[in-house]
């Protein structure tokens, strides 16, 4: 008989890469939900002390996202089919000790791989007849609900982010505009004041000017006058 290999295990699957905890750790967490259904897992995830359980629901929800997505499968008809950690590359640091040496540190990481399958038809009947007869509805439909909520807040959130940062680019957009319409009247007043100083010193050159033609000529009236006058003179001092 031919095992199945690890990558060709049924089902819809995903990955979580880099997980900065060690392979064992994570093992010791997978081990609690392998085999159990999506609402089932989640409880266990959700109230285990480990702190890689957060990161093991993560990747338990991708999954259940892909199947939902990309298989078209219910999350309410799911389970962990299989669920395994491999050894990632380990990080090399060093601490300082007494006397001037060192001792390595090693951070181990590793590869989170989770499974969903797909009940048969004939367990998917008897857990609705169970639920049924408890008069509730059971884990995974709890869970697959609480996902879905999830879910449909993020999208909104996102919604509303985007029409947030499109209304300020808009403001900003008009802001500019205003700036720039703002710039050009003041481009437009200073050109028009320029010109009015322009036309006020040309007016007080024209006046100088003519101040000056009218200064000149009485002046020359002046002396046209005094000289008739002492013209007048000498003819009577020579008569």
């Amino acid at each position: 008989m031919v095992a199945t290999k690890t990558n060709e295990r049924p089902g819809t699957r995903a990955v979580v890469r880099h997980v900065r905890v060690s392979a064992s750790k994570a093992r010791a967490v997978l081990d609690l939900i392998r085999g159990q259904s999506y609402g089932a897992a989640a409880e266990i995830l959700a109230f285990s002390e480990r702190s890689v359980a957060e990161i093991i629901a993560k990747g338990l929800d991708s999954a259940v996202a892909n199947a939902e997505h990309n298989d078209g499968i219910p999350a309410e008809e799911l389970f962990v089919s299989s669920c395994y950690a491999d050894v990632g590359p380990t990080l090399k640091r060093w601490r300082p000790r007494a006397r001037g040496r060192a001792t390595p540190i090693r951070k181990r990481t590793c590869h989170i791989t989770i499974i969903v399958g797909r009940y048969t038809p004939e367990q998917i009947a008897e857990q609705q007849e169970r639920n049924e007869a408890r008069g509730r509805s059971g884990a995974s439909n709890q869970a697959a609900e609480a996902r879905r909520q999830r879910v449909e807040r993020s999208r909104a959130t996102a919604e509303a982010e985007a029409a947030a940062e499109a209304t300020a680019a808009a403001e900003a957009e008009a802001a500019e505009a205003e700036g720039t319409e703002t710039v050009e009247n003041e481009e437009v007043v200073s050109q028009e004041v320029a010109e009015e100083v322009v036309a006020e010193e040309e007016a007080d050159e024209t006046t100088e000017e003519e101040a000056d033609d009218s200064a000149e000529a009485e002046a020359e009236e002046i002396e046209t006058t005094e000289a008739s006058e002492e013209a007048s003179d000498t003819e009577e001092e020579a008569k």
